[in-house]
């Protein structure tokens, strides 16, 4: 069951992650500017974002494998569509497809985790789903990027497509749920009132919103031509950086599991030491105006790839705060929010760059990714003061209902 599960996630981890080794074709193929390129993501993110509420609610009514053979089957079809066009319209199609299907994926295999696996070995195995669907990350950054250069655009996203089919198959074949879904539909505001309504479930919105959006902004778009253009690096080079950042957050995801695992009155303290360290990091590497050597580069990536499994925090929460026949709506709200702020981050990103360069530039220099970067600081401030508003009112709800956090002295001791 969990092998499925993981299959069909590591795929669509391809899907959604393909086009950050493809940003310099497709300026080639499409003729697209800066703005254009980070349209194409935008879309793709929106689609998913929106669709994470619907996706829940249809995971609580008809079940993990139904959706996620749907998901798989939606992807691939946006990435036929996108091997076989050449005109932008139909490639925004597409990446509309290929970020609808991929909405249900990830919160879908938390659902089988949380009905399948004991309560508290639940953390590490949502950290565990999430290492293994990263590697789908690195498949795009070394398999994918080479069958795009040597086999060209076609023949590589319709590989894509190919794969989709058979994740497809592999979660029909599967994949089965531990409970039996909703008997009756319930109105679509009622279930996401019902499912947002605990301080408990927003804070894990907030975690979700604030970690992981700067790993994406660079690993889905702006990473490789930031690395090539701005900071002098090879295309091998900047494949090696987005490993590397794969890498970080899959060492990180199990070291997170753990940690929640055994001190879930202590998870905030994951989710705001990251953004302390993301914050730092940015600070670092924009206070230079010129190229960057290439082990600061990695330690920046080292830093930017522990967000993505820190905001698995957040689906925690959901678990914790939401009754069992809720949590897929529950999940597909917490899940919305770092791809909300990813969104907000591709845009800005793309919407500075083209108003402090040239017109019809390109390229970008140096200077106008350190101005476009730094707008990343506003999403960064909104979802740390969306975690504390909603940490206070999460512990006194706790408090409420006799649950007390012990002394730090308490916590920090590491015993059984």
């Amino acid at each position: 069951m969990f092998a499925a599960a993981v299959v069909v996630y590591f795929t669509a981890v391809m899907h959604r992650t393909a086009l950050g080794v493809a940003g310099v074709d497709a300026i080639d193929r499409f003729g697209l500017s800066a703005t254009m390129l980070a349209l194409f993501s935008v879309v793709q993110l929106t689609a998913y974002a929106g669709m994470q509420l619907p996706a829940g609610q249809l995971l609580d009514r008809f079940g993990a494998r139904s959706v996620l053979v749907a998901g798989s089957l939606v992807m691939a079809t946006g990435q036929l569509l996108l091997a076989v066009s050449d005109e932008v319209g139909w490639a925004l199609v597409a990446r509309v497809l290929i970020g609808a299907g991929d909405a249900p994926i990830f919160i879908g295999a938390c659902r089988l985790v949380a009905e399948w696996f004991p309560p508290r070995r639940v953390p590490v195995m949502v950290q565990t789903t999430g290492l293994i669907g990263q590697a789908g990350q690195l498949a795009s950054a070394i398999p994918v990027a080479w069958l795009l250069h040597s086999r060209g655009w076609t023949v590589a996203f319709a590989t894509l497509a190919g794969l989709g089919v058979v994740a497809a198959s592999v979660a029909f074949v599967g994949i089965r749920s531990a409970v039996s879904s909703s008997p009756t539909p319930e109105r679509f505001l009622s279930a996401v009132r019902s499912a947002a309504r605990p301080h408990g479930t927003r804070l894990g919105f907030w975690s979700h919103f604030l970690c992981p959006f700067s790993a994406n902004v660079v690993a889905l778009l702006w990473g490789v031509p930031f690395f090539v253009t701005a900071q002098n690096r090879t295309p091998g080079e900047a494949s090696l950086l987005l490993i590397v950042l794969t890498l970080s957050a899959m060492v990180t995801g199990p070291l997170a599991g753990h940690f929640t695992a055994r001190h879930p009155l202590r998870r905030s303290w994951a989710v705001l030491a990251t953004a302390g360290a993301t914050f730092v990091a940015w600070t670092v590497l924009l206070a230079f105006d010129t190229p960057r050597p290439l082990w600061q580069l990695l330690l920046f990536v080292v830093v930017l790839g522990a967000g993505a499994p820190i905001s698995l925090v957040g689906v925690d929460f959901a678990r914790t705060f939401t009754p069992p026949d809720r949590l897929g709506a529950a999940t597909g709200f917490v899940n919305m929010g770092g791809f909300t702020s990813t969104i907000l981050g591709v845009l800005a990103v793309g919407l500075v760059l083209q108003l402090v360069s040239p017109p019809g530039a390109a390229t970008y220099t140096l200077d106008a990714y350190r101005i476009a970067f730094a707008v990343l600081l506003l999403p960064w401030l909104v979802g740390l003061a969306g975690v504390l508003h909603h940490r206070r009112h999460a512990r006194t709800d706790l408090a409420a209902e006799g649950v007390h956090l012990r002394p730090v002295r308490d916590v920090l001791r590491w015993r059984r």
